[in-house]
């Protein structure tokens, strides 16, 4: 039997390797350089927030182990929106350092580049990897789902909360990236997690290749030690905790030569004929 293949190579074209030396640098100076914003998510809530093109933000561990569930969209379109599933495919199930979030089609370009990821994970003896693509943001459809119950209070109504000041909707929101929350498959392939292994102090730091709305969930389920359904369910409340988000601009010297990303080049008409 063949051994399994990668399907998404960028080959000689390199298209989806970065500079290294470029975000080693501008991972040095958040150790020193001033923040431009600063603030609190609290537990169980919301927040959304822009970072501009060539600004690094940073997602803190404050208090204690907990999970965020974040989305991102370009600033001046939110039509153009983090694309969980191609990026998973680029990439890997589960990002750190140097691994790139894409926007979705027609416009496909990187909006962000993780610059520093202090959990460095790893794969673990059950094939778990930490900052999750796999899944997705807990919702109050599932939750009635499964457990007969109405509640406001999961990441995905936090992300509808957290936008509407951007007159952006609940069909703005999409699919995540887990930040701090530790996934994999069973091996009859069910998903599960792990509880996070973040410690206070620990952060997620990446570098906006393009003007960004971004917006994260303190997911209601804390950090995932208890379980939230099935037989042993419980209200995770003691576990929920809060995150601090940090945004910095670089010196000008940092970014000489760096330029926002592009949009796809593809001109194509899908092989349809223009009218």
């Amino acid at each position: 039997m063949a051994s399994p293949r990668v399907v998404y190579e960028s080959g000689k074209s390199g298209a989806t390797e970065v500079d290294r030396e470029f975000y080693d640098r501008l991972a040095k100076y958040t150790e020193t350089g001033p923040t431009v914003d600063r603030f609190i998510v609290p537990i169980r809530s919301g927040k959304a927030w822009p970072v501009r093109a060539g600004q690094i933000c940073r997602i803190v561990v404050v208090e204690g182990p907990q999970v965020a569930d974040f989305n991102a969209w370009n600033l001046h379109n939110p039509r153009e929106r983090f694309w969980a599933a191609r990026t998973k495919q680029l990439h890997s199930a589960h990002v750190t350092t140097y691994d790139r979030l894409w926007s979705c089609l027609p416009y496909f370009r990187p909006l962000l580049t993780i610059v520093q990821d202090t959990i460095n994970y790893g794969i673990d003896e059950d094939g778990a990897g930490c900052h999750d693509l796999l899944g997705t943001r807990c919702d109050p459809y599932v939750h009635k789902l499964l457990t007969g119950e109405d509640f406001d209070y999961c990441c995905h109504s936090n992300l509808v909360r957290a936008v509407a000041p951007y007159r952006l909707s609940e069909s703005d929101v999409h699919d995540v990236l887990n930040i701090f929350q530790v996934t994999g498959l069973t091996e009859d392939h069910r998903y599960f997690a792990k509880p996070s292994p973040a410690k206070t102090g620990d952060f997620f730091e990446f570098f906006a290749e393009i003007d960004l709305l971004c917006a994260i969930s303190t997911c209601p389920q804390g950090d995932l030690s208890v379980a939230a359904w099935g037989p042993d369910a419980a209200d995770p409340i003691s576990t929920c905790r809060p995150l601090g988000v940090e945004v910095y601009q670089p010196a000008p010297e940092l970014l000489e030569g760096w330029i926002p990303s592009v949009l796809a080049d593809y001109g194509g008409m899908h092989g349809l004929e223009a009218n």
